[in-house]
């Protein structure tokens, strides 16, 4: 996926949060308006209550609400399920169209996070907490913090909590981080692509690098990376033309020079990772290391057969910038100018003299007498 379409993916995902909260705040409007008159004669029952003396009731009809330290009604029993969740939030369920939907409310009963998931789940490390909110619609997950608010500009594929350890998974990336009093921490992360039909892995383990790169910067680094190759084997500037670059980028193609070469074809990517790289200025910069398996068709001589060679060349893609919206690709080349080409054979006629029998025998040395 592109930078341009991510961008537009995570515009779509936000103007989704916003309607789905309007919606649900409509139907919660709609539902106060009709039981407005509620009393404390509507209070069945009063259940859990927070430090703060607020108490989740149960109506005459099975229905949850939220009262106040004095039993004052201040979000009417229009509720399946109900929870308390910190921060002034609680986990609330009612049923819209037919299936029972999940989100968040305060205690005033307005929506704070859209009824649009089939289950949120409160998770703990020490004094962090974080909450895990499944979409009803297609499984992916959005992850909140303690003030339930996202943790991410997007959605997850899937997420799981083992022990302190949380997995999140995108569409070509895992990452795995390990949960702590003081957050999260990013402890590794895998990201696979594609370029020329080769499949290629990315695996971060460096805690330094983790620390200063998030998901976002890690999968647009690789994504460039792998457009890189493609124009370094076609020439074509079409697979570079979506990279943010500086005013002077500079990007070259493989062998520009080299004359000898009939054709250049991408057959593996041994090896790809990310590292710090050195800077003239106050920027971070980055780059990205990619060994790429070729196989050239070359020829010494155009009246003779071509030859074939098969070798790994490194390729170093480099970037700057602390952050995904400041990320700019500097530049891209091969850091081999030609090939390693094996050295020519001697042509067969190019062998020793032979003595001919027409030679006449060396002479014998004189002696002196």
């Amino acid at each position: 996926m592109t930078k341009h379409m991510r961008f537009i993916v995570s515009v779509l995902f936000i103007i989704v949060i916003i309607l789905a909260v309007a919606i649900t705040r409509f139907y919660s409007s709609t539902s106060k308006s009709a039981g407005s008159g509620n009393t404390k004669s509507d209070i069945s029952k009063l259940l859990a209550s927070d430090s703060a003396g607020n108490r989740i009731f149960e109506d005459n009809n099975g229905m949850y609400g939220l009262v106040d330290s004095s039993e004052r009604i201040t979000a009417a029993p229009e509720w399946l399920e109900l929870s308390f969740a910190g921060s002034g939030r609680c986990i609330a369920s009612k049923r819209i169209g037919g299936r029972l939907m999940t989100g968040c409310v305060d205690y005033e009963g307005n929506v704070v996070v859209p009824l649009i998931y089939r289950d949120i789940t409160r998770h703990s490390s020490g004094d962090f907490a974080f909450y895990t909110a499944e979409s009803s619609s297609d499984n992916s997950c959005v992850l909140y913090n303690d003030d339930l608010t996202p943790m991410f500009s997007r959605s997850w594929n899937s997420c799981s909590v083992n022990g302190d350890q949380l997995v999140l998974t995108g569409d070509r990336s895992v990452y795995t981080y390990n949960l702590s009093s003081s957050g999260l921490s990013l402890a590794n992360a895998k990201i696979t692509g594609s370029t020329l039909d080769c499949s290629y892995t990315m695996e971060m383990t460096s805690k330094l690098l983790l620390e200063r790169l998030n998901p976002d910067m890690l999968e647009e680094m690789t994504r460039i990376a792998g457009k890189y190759i493609e124009f370094a084997f076609t020439g074509s500037g079409e697979y570079i033309s979506d990279i943010r670059s500086g005013s002077r980028p500079s990007f070259s193609v493989l062998f520009p020079d080299d004359k000898k070469i009939l054709s250049k074809k991408l057959t593996d990517i041994t090896n790809i990772y990310i590292y710090s790289a050195k800077s003239d200025d106050d920027t971070p910069h980055f780059a990205a290391s990619v060994t790429a398996r070729t196989e050239i068709t070359y020829t010494d001589d155009e009246d003779k057969p071509p030859h074939t060679l098969t070798d790994d060349y490194k390729a170093v893609v480099e970037f700057s910038g602390a952050s995904l919206t400041e990320l700019t690709t500097v530049s891209g080349e091969f850091l081999q100018a030609h090939p390693d080409y094996p050295k020519p054979e001697p042509p067969e006629n190019e062998t020793a003299p032979e003595k001919t029998a027409s030679e006449p025998a060396a002479l014998p040395a004189k002696q002196e007498i």
